[in-house]
């Protein structure tokens, strides 16, 4: 569970409430092998016919590919042997993610990217960074589709975790996954006084437990139990370089909590000055962010529902033929 299955599910959910009939096909459904370095996400076994056998049937008025993996192209093949209109979506810096993991240049990987988006009537993508970028790449006829936050849930009444009972002030709090991409040795390794608390898990955790004893490391929380995490802490750090929206930092500014982050895309599209603040100089980042209105954050943060993340990504749909008005 990341940002971005949260954000396929959540809008799944909201279109079904108001009546919509919807077929996911992911990895679950067929057999399966863990993506290389990153074993959590499963890359299904199936050959491109199993999927138009799934299309075909259910008859869909839209069709959306969230990702460029195996399913994703399978699903393209179709609709371009079918002449069948589809939106895409751009969730990740695919291209700088794999080069990181294989150390190959990430101009190899933008080449698939431009081939895979090409065909699309629409990429739906967060921030106005990223459709930058993807325009100086080449891909085009982009639409916006932001995020949303559970506001119910992640508010700055959340209780925070007994843990941060005795914990040496200010708390500085990373959540998301543990792993290399995530760039945490960069939080890690800073030396802004207080206590670093990383929550989450995932394939660095174990390394990072050993090189920063110091830190504190709450593994995975969900639900209310995270929203106090983000609640109970002064800063929120957001230390990445390679997300294309970052969900955890309107989570964390819906619960009162300030973000530190690089000026990079993402940050740069959410943060303001009035809460959070943007440095190379991560401490400074975080020295700066503290200072800011937790009150002001929290109204900031309540401004992104989903409602309205669903509206955008419906409108942005490629229908084949048939109108489908958002109905909330």
């Amino acid at each position: 569970m990341n940002g971005v299955v949260r954000t396929l599910t959540t809008t799944c959910d909201i279109l079904r409430e108001q009546g919509r009939e919807i077929l996911v096909i992911s990895p679950e459904e067929f057999a399966s092998v863990p993506c290389p370095t990153y074993p959590e996400i499963r890359l299904a076994l199936t050959c491109p016919r199993a999927v138009s056998d799934r299309l075909r049937k259910f008859a869909p008025d839209a069709i959306h590919i969230a990702t460029e993996g195996p399913l994703g192209w399978a699903a393209r093949r179709y609709c371009a042997r079918y002449g069948v209109s589809f939106t895409t979506a751009y969730h990740t810096q695919f291209p700088e993610y794999v080069a990181r993991r294989t150390h190959l240049p990430a101009a190899w990987f933008w080449r698939y990217i431009r081939w895979f988006h090409a065909p699309a009537e629409r990429v739906l993508v967060a921030t106005e960074s990223i459709r930058g970028e993807l325009r100086e790449r080449g891909i085009d006829r982009l639409h916006h589709w932001s995020r949303g936050v559970d506001l119910e849930c992640f508010t700055p009444g959340a209780p925070p975790p007994v843990e941060y009972a005795d914990l040496p002030r200010p708390i500085q709090l990373y959540v998301g996954r543990v792993s290399v991409e995530k760039n945490i040795e960069a939080f890690l390794s800073g030396s802004y006084p207080g206590t670093r608390v990383v929550v989450g898990d995932g394939p660095a955790l174990e390394s990072l437990k050993v090189r920063f004893p110091d830190a504190v490391f709450l593994g995975r929380r969900e639900g209310e139990e995270l929203a106090g995490c983000y609640a109970g802490a002064d800063v929120f750090v957001f230390p990445s370089r390679t997300d294309t929206f970052g969900l955890v930092m309107i989570e964390a500014l819906a619960c009162g909590t300030p973000v530190a982050a690089y000026p990079v895309a993402g940050p740069k599209d959410i943060v303001t000055d009035d809460v959070g603040a943007l440095s190379e100089d991560l401490d400074r980042a975080i020295a700066a962010a503290i200072l800011c209105d937790r009150r002001a954050c929290a109204r900031y943060g309540a401004t992104f529902g989903w409602e309205e993340a669903t509206r955008q990504f419906l409108a942005g749909l490629a229908t084949l033929g048939t109108d489908l008005p958002f109905d909330p």
